[in-house]
């Protein structure tokens, strides 16, 4: 992830805490532990691999010079031999994403996603799979933050006082009536909805947790805005998720079979 432009999946291998799924987030920079959970172990899979920086190492002239994408290629040979389109690696990221955000699938398979990997149901419908994929990019740059979906912001920071976030009572709270949610007694951010305000990624509550993260802090002009392009990204994310979900049931009308312990030589 440090080496150059790269695009990864933080997830889960289980689920211990809570009965739902919703431990998975895109990165592009290197990732902390439990950045999408809560106790379960974190994994970053990185759609490119770079070769080593150090070409005098024993084994480096084995390597290619390029990046590779960390695709099985059995996977990639498959879906491009059925689909008679040469796709790229990006778009199978985006496809993955967008599968691992469908209601449907997270709750259909919420017993194997406990105690394995997500494994992904790839359709043999092209123009299905390029449907989805379009939706998994438009949520993995809504999630890092560079959609132009989020140049109008939907939450306004609101009230006079010193900016700063104070817990404990009459202080960090959300108001549900009034779509608020107050930082101290007289500072607040509105326009977030209870959903919005509800919403968990890997057991973390986002729109809370980005506060707790930041106790007793002076907010910046900066953080004021950027918290109100969180609260823009999470009411976008639950939108693209129900249009996933229109979608989800004709993945698992059109299966492709994929052999992925067959030789590659």
């Amino acid at each position: 992830m440090l080496a150059g432009e790269n695009l990864a999946l933080g997830v889960t291998r289980n689920v211990e805490i809570g009965d739902s799924f919703h431990h998975i987030f895109c990165t592009n920079k290197a990732m902390q532990h439990h950045a999408v959970s809560l106790k379960e172990v974190n994994y970053l899979l990185p759609l490119y691999i770079y070769p080593s920086a150090n070409r005098q190492e024993l084994f480096a002239h084995h390597e290619p010079e390029e990046r590779q994408p960390n695709l099985n290629p059995r996977l990639i040979e498959t879906l491009r031999n059925s689909y008679g389109e040469k796709t790229s690696s990006e778009s199978f990221f985006y496809y993955i994403y967008a599968i691992l955000y469908a209601p449907t699938y997270r709750e259909k398979y919420a017993q194997f996603l406990k105690i394995d990997f997500p494994r992904i149901p790839f359709t043999k419908d092209f123009k299905l799979f390029q449907a989805l994929a379009a939706l998994g990019q438009r949520l993995v740059d809504i999630h890092l933050l560079r959609s132009s979906e989020l140049e109008a912001p939907i939450a306004r920071f609101q009230g006079e006082g010193d900016s700063v976030t104070r817990m404990g009572k009459n202080n960090l709270r959300y108001d549900a009536e009034k779509e608020r949610v107050y930082i101290n007694t007289s500072q607040y951010f509105e326009g977030v909805s209870s959903q919005v305000w509800q919403y968990q990624t890997g057991g973390y509550q986002v729109c809370h947790k980005w506060f707790k993260d930041r106790k007793d802090r002076w907010l910046t002009l900066d953080e004021i805005r950027t918290y109100c392009r969180i609260v823009t990204a999470l009411d976008k994310t639950i939108g693209i998720q129900s249009a996933i979900d229109k979608l989800y049931p004709q993945v698992e009308k059109s299966l492709l079979e994929v052999d992925l312990t067959a030789d590659t030589d």
